[in-house]
């Protein structure tokens, strides 16, 4: 009895990781990551207006280097897996593993201008963006250094 048992939770166990291996190998690109995270600041008010459009792009052009093309593909597919998203935890672990906390500062503070294009910030944009700077590792004096001064 006591083998059946322990034999199920080792295939469990066996069939869990599978899963989480699966899930991992769709790798996202960084850019997508921070994209993500841009997007689900913008929509967080529930709606988004060309301001925002705008500055999204204008966001991802200033951080990466792309060209017109390549940011289009971004949001595209970004605005895709915000949609579907069920946490940040994917996004943010991308973006720890690659970038240093001044690359992560700046991020932050991309998010502000998200929240702030549209000339006001929702409180649930705030939380968003707190939630997001505490998954990227900031201290609370980093995430207060990128608060715009409005």
């Amino acid at each position: 009895m006591l083998a059946k048992i322990s034999t199920f939770f080792k295939n469990l166990a066996d069939d869990l990781t599978d899963i989480s291996a699966n899930q991992n190998s769709d790798d996202v690109t960084i850019e997508v990551a921070c994209a993500v995270l841009l997007c689900e600041v913008m929509r967080a008010d529930g709606h988004f207006d060309q301001q925002e459009q705008a500055k999204l792009v204008i966001l991802l052009v200033e951080q990466f280097n792309l060209n017109e093309e390549e940011v289009k593909e971004i949001i595209d597919q970004a605005l895709i897996q915000s949609e579907q998203a069920t946490d940040f935890y994917r996004y943010t672990s991308k973006i720890n593993q690659h970038f240093s906390i001044e690359q992560r500062i700046t991020i932050v503070k991309n998010l502000w201008n998200m929240a702030y294009a549209d000339g006001e910030l929702a409180s649930i944009e705030e939380h968003i963006i707190r939630k997001i700077a505490d998954l990227l590792h900031l201290r609370h004096a980093e995430y207060i250094q990128t608060k715009p001064r409005k």
